[in-house]
């Protein structure tokens, strides 16, 4: 199974398991001088699209937005509805993690979630309706 987990914000760190060989980075979407807010969303765009293309995850695992209002929650907002945008259009999985759970090891949080839905007959869906249903 392939994966790719993000910490969005200004300096996104990213992780990827793509058949078992696992790579992570930053990615900054610091403004320059004189651009608008609307610049960095689409920077981030065309990267998530890039990465989703290299890395053809079944799942992407990314953080719930602390909803403490200022800056850094507007940027995370805006990521984060994009994340699954993206996922939605190309019907890929996507799952919000705590923040508390995103300092355990990623896959082996994904792995139970697949332990107990397959556990479940399948019929447990991760936070997110199939592409095209409401």
């Amino acid at each position: 199974m392939n994966i790719l987990a993000l910490d969005c914000g200004t300096n996104t760190g990213w992780a990827s398991e793509v058949d078992g060989r696992i790579e992570s980075g930053v990615q900054d979407f610091s403004l320059k001088r004189g651009e608008s807010k609307g610049i960095r969303f689409l920077r981030f765009n065309t990267w998530l699209k890039i990465m989703l293309e290299l890395t053809k995850p079944h799942i992407v695992v990314y953080e719930m937005a602390h909803l403490r209002g200022g800056h850094a929650t507007e940027i995370l907002v805006g990521m984060t509805t994009r994340i699954e945008e993206f996922c939605e259009s190309k019907n890929i999985e996507w799952l919000l993690a705590n923040p508390d759970k995103r300092k355990k090891n990623y896959r082996r949080f994904i792995v139970n979630w697949l332990t107990r839905t397959q556990d479940k007959g399948g019929s447990e869906k991760i936070r997110r309706h199939p592409a095209g249903r409401p």
